[in-house]
């Protein structure tokens, strides 16, 4: 700070402000100083500055996975939010590894010292993770999950709206007996809301949903297809059936599974998708899904956590974004 205040001949207070609190500084000798700045290759210390301010400007995100199209949309749009918020954000993934203790561990406590809050996507009940996070002591933005009430700022994406309007797309062509629900885990959040609503949806049309018309599993093509080769084999009639998937990767694997065996799409499979990943439009015939809106999750939490960060103390809000279907080839 010294050899840039030198350089810009200006005082190192100056330079200090220029970094910090900028609109104090004239004009000239603001950009006399970061011309010096851009001189000398000047960077300041973030953790040295987070020491003498006693504020931090990182953010810390914690997914269940990092791998896949949802969770890389979902950190695209926090990382875009956090950078426009004058945020860092620093990424963990939960995974599968867990301590002695059987805990799946979070940050390290090192790092927790230096972020200034913490989203957290939990998709299925975990105490465990849900009570290391609320322990942290940070500022905290939950995604996905509703089990402990209002207490904390959460973003969940409206799971009713657009599970209603693909069961009316596959119910407009396809008899309510004939239809089937795809899931992945019987415990995942997502999984068990669309479920309901497919299950509501049949029974609005004088159905109850057997056993064998819900299934759960994973959300994966493997799975998907697995699932797409049983359907096929105990399937009895010529009817067409209708198939809501609880994720693109599980639709994908049913048409590969209906591409294996000749099942014609739509004329004798209609399918739906979750998600709207960019796989919808890349297979033949394109995919119907209903579009979540991924990287405005990721930005809703980047920005309340920000939020709460600047105000501790104002009321915890829920924000839940919209779904809706996106017509294509394979729902006819």
């Amino acid at each position: 700070m010294e050899d840039v205040a030198r350089t810009a001949a200006v005082s190192t207070a100056t330079v200090s402000r220029v970094l910090n609190t900028p609109d104090l500084v004239a004009p000239e000798t603001l950009d006399r100083v970061h011309k010096a700045i851009a001189k000398l290759g000047y960077r300041p210390n973030v953790f040295a500055q987070g020491l003498t301010t006693k504020k931090s400007h990182l953010l810390g995100i914690l997914l269940p996975d990092i791998h896949g199209e949802f969770y890389s949309e979902l950190l695209r749009g926090a990382d875009a939010e956090a950078r426009r918020l004058g945020y860092s954000l620093l990424v963990g993934s939960e995974g599968h590894a867990a301590d002695g203790h059987g805990k799946v561990p979070l940050f390290s406590s090192n790092i927790i010292g230096f972020i200034a809050g913490l989203a957290v996507m939990i998709t299925e009940p975990n105490e465990a993770l849900w009570s290391q996070a609320h322990g942290a002591g940070l500022p905290l933005v939950v995604i996905d999950e509703t089990l402990h009430g209002n207490g904390v700022d959460r973003v969940l994406v409206d799971n009713r709206a657009g599970t209603l309007e693909a069961m009316n797309n596959l119910l407009a062509n396809t008899a309510p007996e004939h239809c089937y629900f795809l899931g992945g885990p019987k415990t995942n959040f997502d999984t068990a809301a669309r479920a309901k609503v497919f299950i509501e949806a049949l029974a609005a049309r004088g159905r109850k949903a057997s056993a064998d018309q819900v299934r759960f599993g994973e959300y994966s093509v493997e799975w998907g297809q697995r699932a797409g080769e049983e359907l096929f084999e105990t399937r009895t009639r010529k009817s067409p059936i209708g198939v809501l998937a609880a994720n693109d990767e599980i639709a994908f694997g049913l048409l590969q599974a209906a591409k294996d065996r000749a099942v014609g799409v739509p004329s004798e499979l209609r399918l739906i998708g979750f998600d709207d990943t960019r796989l919808a439009s890349l297979v033949r015939p394109q995919l119907s899904s209903v579009r979540v809106p991924m990287a405005e999750v990721g930005a809703a939490a980047v920005r309340m956590l920000a939020e709460r960060v600047q105000d501790p103390r104002r009321s915890t809000t829920t924000t839940t974004l919209p779904t809706r279907l996106v017509v294509r080839g394979t729902s006819g």
